[in-house]
């Protein structure tokens, strides 16, 4: 399996099991962890543009 295809997978833009039941708390669950994933992504940039930036 592709790493694209994996983290297609986890952000909830391809399903696993197209058969599989989707509930209400698996959606809240996937929406956080888009979330956290994005502020991840977000803090690392301010880190490395704080970085770029320092004299």
């Amino acid at each position: 399996m592709s790493i694209k295809n994996q983290l297609a997978e986890y952000l909830f833009l391809k399903k696993k099991d197209p058969n599989a039941k989707n509930t209400q708390w698996m959606k809240y669950m996937h929406g956080i962890n888009r979330l956290s994933i994005f502020l991840f992504l977000f803090a690392i940039v301010v880190i490395i543009v704080k970085l770029l930036l320092k004299k």
